[in-house]
C-alpha cells in the first residue's frame, strides 16, 4: 500500500505519528516529553480509530494520554521534593 492510495484521513494521520515519534525521542525537559508524549498517545489513538480499532484507540488514550504524562510528572515532582530536602 502506497502513500497515494490511502485516503486523506490515514495520510493525515500517519504524518502526526511520524513527526510525533521524533519529537518524543529528542525532547529533553522530563515536563515537556509528559505532554509530548500525551499527544503522540492521541495521534496513535486517531491512527487506530481510522483503521477501525476503537477498543485499542480508547485503552491508548486513557494510558498514553493520561495516564502515563500523569505517573511522569508525579515522579519528577517527587524527586525535585527529594532533592529540596537535601
Amino acid at each position: 500500500m502506497t502513500l497515494a492510495t490511502l485516503v486523506p484521513l490515514q495520510s493525515v494521520a500517519f504524518a502526526l505519528v511520524a513527526l510525533g515519534a521524533p519529537a518524543v525521542v529528542f525532547t529533553r525537559d522530563l515536563r515537556r516529553l509528559a505532554v509530548v508524549n500525551g499527544f503522540y498517545g492521541i495521534a496513535l489513538s486517531l491512527l487506530f480509530i481510522v483503521y477501525g480499532a476503537p477498543d485499542v484507540a480508547l485503552s491508548m488514550i486513557v494510558v498514553s494520554g493520561v495516564a502515563y504524562p500523569l505517573v511522569l510528572l508525579v515522579a519528577a515532582a517527587r524527586i525535585q521534593r527529594r532533592r529540596g530536602d537535601e
